[in-house]
């Protein structure tokens, strides 16, 4: 059998994962919302794909990976393992015009937006993808296309139910360098590098 190329580049993302207790909690609202919407007007992400993600970074060359990973390390240390919650379904850009729906993740100590920058920052040299301007920290449950009015208002109806929402706590004290494998199936994500937090403060 002919030796399998190694990739030159690795398709890549930084993010949280999440724990399985809060993904299933998250799974049964995303059933709802897929029972309110025709089935072609969205695509529904997969419970595996489930993770609050940091930074988006595309192809990376593979002999970039090392000195990557070195500069993710270093911009990470000092900051404290993140207190998160996953709570309240919302839409980007708004649910006028819903194009994707999310739950959202926050953190107690305000911290999760700092380290989002701290990578953003380190991550800089390695991508070619834009800086995040505003960023939220998010689950996303699907994308969303081609809503009729009547569509619109029923999701709008079903969203203000679920503001209030709570998905779940937990502690984060790693973010993981992902790989992300395109496929026609979709997509397919391998962790490459766990990056350590600090302990929680006692």
């Amino acid at each position: 059998m002919p030796d399998v190329p190694a990739p030159a580049a690795f398709r890549l993302f930084i993010a949280v994962t999440v724990p399985e207790d809060v993904k299933a909690e998250i799974e049964k609202t995303q059933a709802t919302l897929r029972h309110a919407l025709p089935k072609e007007c969205a695509r529904w992400t997969k419970r595996e794909q489930f993770h609050l993600t940091l930074k988006f970074l595309g192809d990376v060359s593979a002999q970039r990976v090392g000195p990557l990973t070195n500069a993710l390390r270093a911009a990470c240390q000092g900051f404290p393992a993140l207190d998160l919650r996953a709570e309240q379904v919302g839409f980007f850009p708004d649910l006028h015009r819903p194009r994707v729906v999310w739950v959202g993740v926050k953190d107690r100590q305000a911290q999760l937006p700092l380290v989002q920058r701290a990578i953003e920052a380190a991550s800089r040299d390695y991508t070619q993808e834009e800086s995040t301007e505003r960023f939220t920290g998010h689950v996303t449950l699907g994308r969303i296309k081609g809503l009729r009015r009547a569509e619109t208002e029923a999701l709008a109806s079903l969203a203000s139910g679920l503001a209030a929402q709570f998905f779940g706590a937990w502690t984060a004290d790693k973010v993981e360098l992902i790989r992300s494998q395109l496929s026609p199936e979709g997509a397919r994500h391998t962790p490459l590098t766990a990056i350590p937090l600090a302990s929680p403060p006692t």
